[in-house]
């Protein structure tokens, strides 16, 4: 007879699974997550032999260096040209200038100071520009006045009226409550476009020592060159590169440099006492360096404004702030070397 029941009857359902290597017990309850990973597929070896991911190589691409900003060479070329001419008609106005007939050339220093206030002004936009205009032009012809009819040809009544300019130009800024939020963070711009002019007012103080013409011819010589010949060989060979979102390179800057040094040595053997090649190669040195770093701060500012989002000015007006810049801050340098040296 066949039994009722199956011969499985009473058997452990789970008998039938293979038993776990090592002898430890059968799983019966839920599944538990463990940390192991999906396999992501084989990998591939690097160079140096190291297996690498799909997802290093997006993590290298992510890290690589943006290419840098492209050098326009008629744009380089047309700053350079534009230095050379401001450094030409400075040198040039600066032979009128003799005692009791300074009108010309305080009137060139003049129509300089309203182009620098104009354009570091539509650049940099500080709040209340229009206060900000109006002190910028009145500080420019109250310095050429001083610097023309003051009794001693000194730096100090130049330097109380550009402070007073400046707090002329903040307490005007404070006075609208959408302007005062940002009077601390433009306090600098706005001391720039003051003591800028008042720089430029330097030129008329230093006409009027003995040896400050020529020192004017030499300096404004050198800054002129240095200026023009960075510019240029940016426009042949930007290299080597001193920022990729700037568009200038070191050989131009150094290049530049050198240049002057070497043009202000050589108009120094042609001018007469106290005059020497060495004593015009070390001012027109200051000059020239003072023109050329003053002239690419300005570039790796602008560059910094367009990597924030702003919107750039004027095409025109953006371009010819940097030899604006050199020239305001190679003029007192001028009149400091010529103090210093000769």
């Amino acid at each position: 007879m066949f039994p009722s029941n199956s011969s499985e009857t009473g058997r452990d359902p789970w008998a039938e699974d293979p038993s776990v290597p090592g002898g430890s017990a059968p799983r019966t309850g839920p599944a538990v997550e463990t940390d192991e990973r999906p396999s992501r597929g084989p990998r591939r070896l690097r160079r140096g032999g190291s297996a690498r991911r799909a997802d290093d190589e997006a993590d290298a691409d992510d890290e690589e260096e943006e290419p840098p900003v492209e050098v326009r060479r008629q744009l380089s070329l047309a700053i350079g040209g534009f230095a050379a001419l401001l450094g030409l008609g400075l040198v040039v106005a600066a032979q009128t200038s003799i005692p009791g007939h300074r009108l010309p050339f305080t009137l060139v220093v003049l129509a300089v100071q309203a182009l620098f206030v104009l354009v570091w002004t539509m650049v940099t936009r500080p709040p209340a520009l229009a206060v900000v205009l109006g002190v910028g032009a009145v500080t420019a012809v109250a310095a050429d006045v001083v610097a023309v009819r003051s009794a001693e040809a000194r730096l100090a009544p130049l330097l109380y009226l550009a402070v007073g300019g400046v707090l002329a130009a903040v307490l005007g800024q404070l006075v609208r409550r959408v302007d005062r939020v940002r009077v601390t963070d433009s306090l600098r711009t706005t001391a720039t476009i003051v003591f800028g002019v008042v720089a430029l007012a330097t030129l008329i103080m230093l006409s009027r020592i003995p040896a400050g013409t020529q020192t004017i011819a030499v300096c404004l010589t050198a800054a002129g060159v240095a200026l023009t010949v960075a510019r240029v060989t940016d426009a042949v060979a930007a290299w080597p590169r001193l920022a990729p979102q700037v568009p200038r390179g070191a050989a131009g800057v150094v290049g530049g440099a050198m240049v002057g040094t070497l043009i202000s040595a050589l108009l120094g053997g042609y001018l007469v006492t106290p005059f020497t090649p060495t004593r015009a190669a070390i001012i027109g040195l200051v000059a020239a360096v003072v023109a050329v770093l003053a002239d690419l701060a300005v570039s790796y500012a602008e560059a910094g404004r367009l990597m924030a989002g702003e919107v750039p000015s004027v095409w025109a007006v953006r371009h010819v702030q940097g030899p604006l810049g050199g020239f305001a801050m190679a003029a007192p340098a001028a009149y400091l070397m010529c103090r210093l040296v000769l």
